[in-house]
């Protein structure tokens, strides 16, 4: 049995527009999909995903071997479900980011197949085959994902889930020091095949119909060369012969906004949906954070162009660097306010364990030893009195999270967006399930949510104004609706004392 953790409401849980979605979660977990492909033909395989529903004795009862996979912020979740299959004696078998760097806190973990799967898990099913699997499977080698399997769909029910989801790359040029992407997967990026790509989302489309399908790369954009010339090209021919094309997001790093045939490839291919990680407006501490690809550019001008090409940024801020300056609060409120991205994300700066900015804090004893990867809280000592940092943390919060800033933001948004026109045509229908999410955007957010009076300016303001970008508006509202239960759910944190620094 495969048993996927539960995530922690965050802003990439995506709890209110699941919601309003009318689906479970957001996204299947690819990863224990992909394994599950990598298993023997013979085994029989379930997949329990927390974040769809609850796990069950007869699940347990059904397994023989309990297969977990899990990142940073899922550790609560996993700690639970390791505790409950062991006292069923199971078999537990775990991977994935957080035990790849965190091992040793799981005791209970029968088998740890650690690092790439498609390395470590083959060597474990050989050993188990012959009655002698080891306790631990790493290895410093990457894999060749040209010959990674097709993620086993057929343990999904796509209907439980808002997105689509694949991979094409693994790893990272850049040397961020608070990102573990580069221990995890190295700095040359890794490359799928155009045909494998195809021939998942095929797959995927097959199984479902998702108006958006993720590309979970640490950054799509990682080799240029590859991306133009082969997946590109292939994804703009495969949306032409497809009824049903939807559209794409991912993640890429600034320098796309130098890039005008990258750009208007991606529009073509799909994408319009991009995160970039910001971090912070100060140049001194992208020098220190290792950011170079941010340095030494107009980052808002980046963003406004990047807006009035067609795509949708969603923006990665941290607070709690040693080098920002005391007025970097109202400077990151200022500079997310003037960008007009309305997806703001502002966390608190986290080594996480692989990183070169843990050895550095670990160095200088600045590691909080009891922790939990919530947005809101940090493993580091930080420099900055903790009572002022907490304080000008919730300022920033109540600026990007609350409904009138929001709301500001959108207009500003919608004012210089536009929309990338393909010159082919893309099957999209009003289905029965539109309409169904068109009620409950008005019924949870018009009727029952206390921000319906700005939902209704939204509206009507766009209706007056842009008739023909309600659509993307209704989006907007969605995430107004999201970030103002994560704003009351920070407030409910601060009053009972959980977000301590």
């Amino acid at each position: 049995m495969f048993l996927y953790p539960e995530m922690p409401e965050t802003f990439w849980s995506l709890d209110q527009l699941v919601k309003l979605s009318g689906r479970k979660s957001p996204f299947p977990p690819l990863g224990l999909l992909t394994v599950s492909a990598m298993l023997p033909g013979n085994w029989h395989k379930k997949l329990v995903d927390l974040n769809v529903r609850r796990l069950k004795e007869a699940d347990l009862d059904w397994a023989d071997y309990v297969f977990i996979s899990a990142m940073n912020v899922q550790a609560d979740s996993a700690k639970r479900a390791i505790k409950r299959s062991k006292k069923k004696g199971k078999t537990v078998i775990a991977g994935g980011p957080l035990f790849t760097h965190q091992y040793e806190e799981f005791p209970e973990v029968d088998h740890f197949v650690l690092n790439e799967a498609e390395l470590t898990l083959p060597e474990f099913i050989k050993d188990l085959e012959k009655g002698k699997p080891r306790k631990i499977y790493k290895t410093v080698e990457y894999a060749d994902i040209t010959k990674s399997p097709i993620p086993d769909w057929s343990l999904v029910n796509c209907n439980h889930y808002s997105y689509g989801i694949v991979q094409y790359s693994r790893g990272c040029p850049f040397l961020c020091e608070f990102c573990d992407v580069t221990a995890l997967f190295g700095r040359k990026p890794r490359l799928k095949t155009t045909g494998q790509i195809i021939d998942e989302l095929d797959l995927i489309i097959r199984s479902g119909t998702p108006d958006l399908i993720l590309f979970a790369d640490d950054n799509l954009i990682g080799n240029k060369h590859e991306l133009k010339s082969e997946l590109l090209p292939e994804l703009i021919s495969w949306r032409r012969r497809n009824h049903y094309a939807p559209g794409f997001a991912t993640q890429a790093t600034i320098n796309l906004a130098d890039d005008d045939e990258l750009m208007r490839l991606m529009l073509e291919a799909g994408f319009n949906q991009i995160f970039i990680g910001i971090e912070s407006p100060e140049e001194a501490t992208l020098e220190q954070a290792g950011k170079k690809q941010n340095l030494n550019r107009n980052m808002l001008d980046n963003i406004r162009l990047l807006h009035s090409r067609g795509f949708i940024v969603t923006g990665g801020f941290i607070i709690g660097f040693d080098t920002e300056s005391p007025n970097i609060y109202q400077e990151l409120i200022d500079f997310i306010s003037n960008s007009h991205i309305v997806i703001a994300t502002v966390n608190r700066l986290k080594a996480p364990p692989g990183t070169a900015l843990y050895d550095r804090m670990k160095q200088q004893d600045r590691l909080v030893d009891e922790f939990s990867f919530d947005e809101h809280l940090s493993n580091i000592k930080p420099l900055a009195k903790q009572q002022t940092l907490a304080s000008e943390y919730g300022r920033v919060l109540h600026h990007v999270l609350t409904p009138a800033n929001m709301l500001i933001r959108i207009k500003g948004f919608l004012r210089e967006y536009r929309e990338y026109k393909v010159d082919y045509p893309i099957g999209r229908k009003t289905s029965i399930r539109d309409i169904s999410v068109l009620f409950r955007v008005l019924w949870y957010i018009g009727v029952l949510s206390t921000i319906r009076l700005y939902f209704f300016r939204l509206v009507i303001w766009t209706l007056w104004n842009m008739p023909s970008r309600i659509e993307l508006a209704l989006l907007m509202s969605g995430l107004m609706y999201h970030f103002h239960h994560l704003h009351k759910r920070y407030q409910r944190s601060v009053k009972k004392g959980c977000s301590k620094i």
